[in-house]
């Protein structure tokens, strides 16, 4: 922990960081990846200069190293500003196709970013929209409702891998399933579930993965993962003159080289967080770093959730389902989690009080004012920091 902590020049601020759900801290590597890259020689792609070899082997790498965290074909990664960005984009590229008969899927326990794309969208097409409604009691996803409405005439199903405000993860494959069956597509929201999980989009069924890298130690950017022969066969609009070739087509513009080197050196901190043999392939390294992570942040989520039921009813915890990953989010009894996050703050705690734009799930939740305390475990964490937070937490409750 003392080595990996040292990768971080932010963490010698003393601030104890719960905030990972709305994007980890960045260790040097990754800050060295960006700069490096930056500062070049750095040119338009191609391979007759060596600053075009530097841009042209950066997007290659980035390729290659999220298509080995995800399971996923270099051939189908397509870079992105941000999750919301990529939702709309492809929102509109297959929404060109629907029309009054189709039918669009979303779950009332995702990110906005992965319902209103598609609700609006649908809106345009004047196609239905079906709700798949989740269990306020216990965070989990309802598969009757789910069944229920995937039908014939769905064409696209959209879910989160994992709630980014309860944690919840959802039984992905299970509805995929469901969807292909009905001759849907599924959209998968990764962006939560790519931080704590080894994520293999075959297996999970993914047609189109979606993740952002600085949930897990990364710049600000996306990525999406989808089956090259999927994305050939999307019409898009784009410029005249711009290639056909996928994934470069759905990636509008010149791109962010160094986010794209950023990304990469994050992924290899990732790999090299389990300590295994730098001999072997990357995508082997992450499967033990991956382990290594889940008994980490299981261990400090155990000692957090169990400080916090020692308040009683004073506290709820909202985070319940069985599979889900090491975030919470609470609300008190009496009090403003607004007024705890300032409490937190003003102490050197960082969390948040927010719906963290889960907006139909904060509705469903009914958390007061529309918003929860929300702590997340990141790979930096420690005990004294949990210890820090259910100290804070306590004094709040007293004062």
């Amino acid at each position: 922990m003392a080595a990996l902590r040292a990768l971080f020049p932010s963490l010698t601020s003393g601030i104890a960081h719960f905030d990972g759900p709305g994007g980890t801290q960045t260790p040097q590597p990754v800050a060295d990846a960006v700069a490096r890259t930056l500062a070049g020689p750095l040119s338009n792609r191609g391979r007759a200069t060596v600053s075009e070899r530097n841009a042209d082997d950066a997007v290659a790498a980035f390729r290659a190293a999220v298509a080995d965290l995800t399971g996923g074909d270099p051939r189908g990664v397509v870079f992105g500003r941000s999750a919301t960005q990529l939702a709309y984009d492809f929102a509109r590229h297959l929404g060109r196709g629907w029309g009054p008969a189709d039918e669009v899927v979303v779950t009332r326990l995702d990110h906005d970013s992965n319902v209103r794309p598609w609700v609006q969208a649908a809106g345009r097409a004047g196609a239905t929209v079906r709700w798949i409604d989740f269990d306020p009691s216990t965070g989990e996803l309802d598969l009757d409702s789910a069944r229920a409405a995937i039908t014939a005439a769905t064409r696209l199903v959209a879910v989160t891998g994992a709630s980014n405000l309860i944690g919840t993860r959802p039984p992905v494959r299970t509805l995929a399933d469901i969807a292909h069956a009905a001759g849907a597509l599924v959209w998968v929201d990764g962006v939560h579930l790519a931080a704590h999980a080894l994520v293999d989009v075959e297996a999970l069924g993914a047609d189109f993965f979606v993740c952002s890298p600085y949930k897990f130690l990364g710049p600000h950017c996306a990525a999406l993962v989808a089956d090259p022969r999927l994305l050939e066969s999307i019409e898009i609009e784009k410029l005249a003159p711009s290639t056909d070739a996928v994934p470069e087509r759905f990636e509008y513009g010149t791109l962010p080289y160094e986010l794209m080197a950023g990304v990469t050196a994050a992924v290899d901190v990732l790999a090299a967080l389990g300590g295994a043999d730098a001999g072997l392939p990357r995508r082997e390294r992450l499967g033990v770093s991956y382990a290594a992570l889940h008994e980490h942040e299981t261990r400090l989520l155990e000692r957090l959730e169990s400080g916090l039921r020692t308040h009683g009813d004073a506290v709820v915890l909202h985070a319940r389902a069985a599979e889900r990953t090491p975030t919470q989010t609470i609300t008190f009894r009496d009090r403003s989690t607004a007024d705890a996050a300032a409490f937190l703050t003003d102490r050197g705690v960082a969390v948040g009080s927010s719906d963290f734009y889960a907006y139909e799930a904060a509705i469903r939740l009914g958390l007061p004012d529309h918003a929860g305390l929300r702590m997340g475990i990141a790979p930096y964490t420690t005990e004294a920091e949990v210890d820090r937070l259910l100290a804070g937490i306590r004094d709040f409750l007293t004062s």
